[in-house]
C-alpha cells in the first residue's frame, strides 16, 4: 500500500529525501541495482557485471538511461543535489507530463525547479502535481538529495501500465536524443503509460549471456529485442554464429517468460553498411536475414509469442538521410519518427492474445 500525504515541514522550509525514500517511486532501475549510499542507480545489477569482462559494458551499464523518479506533491518547489560527468545527457523535469525544464547539470550543482503555489487548494485537498524527474540517459549521475519545500503532500506516483523491458545497441540507448524524455523509448512508455526498463547499451548489444538472465529475472509485460547493428560494427560474430546465438538469448529470456510477447526488432537501414561484408564476411543485409530466420526457427519449434519488426520497415534506406544524424543514429527529430513506428508495433504485440 502506498503511503498516505506526509505533512510538510512548515511553510517555506525544505525537506530532504534521500533516492531510497518510499515517497519517490523510481523506474528503471534494477533490483539491488544502487550502488554505495544510494547515490548511483543502475539499470543491471553489479554483482555479475564481471561476468561480461567487459570493462565498457560495465561502464555502460552505470548509466542512468531511462531512470527518472515521479512524486505526487503540491510543493512549491523542487531542489536537486547531483553530480554528473561533464558532457553528459540534461536532467529532464516533467510536471503533469510536459517538460518544464532541461538542465544541464554540472559537478555538484544544485538544481532548482519551481513547482507549484502550495495555496492550490481543491475541496479542502491540496492540489497535487505529478512531478517526473529523468536522470540522464548518457554520462554517469550520482543523486545526493532531493529536496521540496512548500508542501503538506508528498506521495508516489502511481504506475499501474504494463512494464516494458528494452534491450539494444546506441540506438535504444539513444545517443543524439535532445533530453532523456524524448528518446524514442522514453516517447513510447510516456504515451502508452507504459514502465520503461532500458537495457540499452552503446556498441555493446552483443547477447550477453548476463542480459539475458537479468531479463529474464525481470517482472515484465512486454520485452522488445534490437538486435543486429553491433554485431556488424564489433565484427563480433560470424554467419555460422549470429543466428544460434540470437535463438540461446532468446530461450534464456524464454525460461522466466514462456508466454510474455516478445518483439525482435532488425537492423534498421545503413546505407553505407547494407551490401559491403565487414571482415567476419557479414553485411547488415545479411545480419537481417540471419535474425529473421532465428525467430522462423523457434517459432517452429513452438514459440508462439514472438513478433518481428523488419528495421527497414522503421528507417528504409530512402529515408536514412532525413531520420539519422550520421547515418546510423536517429536525431533528436528521428527520435520521435522510431517512436511512432516502433510504437505502433510494440502496441500490436501487447495487445496480441496469449498463447
Amino acid at each position: 500500500m502506498s503511503p498516505g500525504p506526509v505533512a510538510g515541514p512548515g511553510a517555506g522550509e525544505w525537506e530532504w529525501l534521500t533516492p531510497d525514500d518510499p515517497r519517490l517511486s523510481w523506474d528503471g532501475v534494477a533490483e539491488g541495482g544502487w550502488s554505495e549510499n544510494g547515490r548511483l542507480p543502475r539499470r543491471i545489477s553489479g554483482e555479475r557485471l564481471a561476468t561480461t569482462l567487459s570493462p565498457n559494458f560495465a561502464r555502460l551499464a552505470a548509466m542512468p538511461a531511462g531512470i527518472r523518479f515521479g512524486v505526487r506533491t503540491d510543493a512549491e518547489e523542487l531542489s536537486l543535489k547531483v553530480a554528473v560527468d561533464p558532457g553528459s545527457a540534461p536532467v529532464d523535469i516533467r510536471i503533469d507530463g510536459a517538460l518544464a525544464l532541461r538542465v544541464e547539470a554540472a559537478d555538484g550543482r544544485k538544481i532548482a525547479v519551481p513547482l507549484a503555489s502550495a495555496a492550490a487548494v481543491q475541496g479542502g485537498n491540496p492540489a497535487l502535481r505529478e512531478v517526473e524527474v529523468w536522470l540522464p540517459n548518457l554520462g554517469y549521475a550520482l543523486v545526493y538529495g532531493i529536496g521540496f519545500r512548500g508542501h503538506r503532500a508528498l506521495l508516489p506516483t502511481e504506475r499501474p501500465g504494463p512494464r516494458w523491458v528494452t534491450y539494444g545497441s546506441s540506438i535504444t540507448h539513444s545517443m543524439f536524443a535532445s533530453g532523456p524524455s524524448e528518446t524514442w523509448t522514453a516517447l513510447i512508455a510516456a504515451e502508452q503509460g507504459w514502465r520503461l526498463h532500458n537495457l540499452g547499451f552503446a556498441g555493446e548489444a552483443q547477447l550477453d549471456p548476463l542480459v539475458a538472465r537479468t531479463i529474464r529475472n525481470m517482472s515484465a509485460d512486454l520485452i522488445s529485442l534490437e538486435l543486429g547493428i553491433n554485431v556488424y560494427t564489433r565484427e563480433t560474430f560470424s554467419a555460422r554464429s549470429w543466428a544460434p546465438a540470437v535463438c540461446g538469448f532468446i530461450e534464456t529470456i524464454r525460461d522466466g517468460h514462456p508466454d510474455l510477447p516478445v518483439v525482435v526488432i532488425t537492423p534498421l537501414s545503413s546505407p553505407d553498411r547494407e551490401l559491403v561484408p565487414n571482415r567476419v564476411g557479414l553485411t547488415l543485409d545479411a545480419i537481417r536475414k540471419q535474425t529473421v530466420e532465428a525467430v522462423r526457427v523457434l517459432e517452429e519449434l513452438g514459440d508462439k509469442n514472438l513478433h518481428t519488426v523488419d528495421g527497414l520497415s522503421v528507417v528504409p534506406v530512402s529515408e536514412a538521410a532525413e531520420v539519422f544524424s550520421d547515418g546510423l543514429h536517429p536525431s533528436a527529430a528521428g527520435e520521435h519518427v522510431l517512436a511512432a513506428r516502433i510504437g505502433s508495433a510494440l502496441r500490436t504485440a501487447l495487445s496480441a492474445p496469449r498463447p
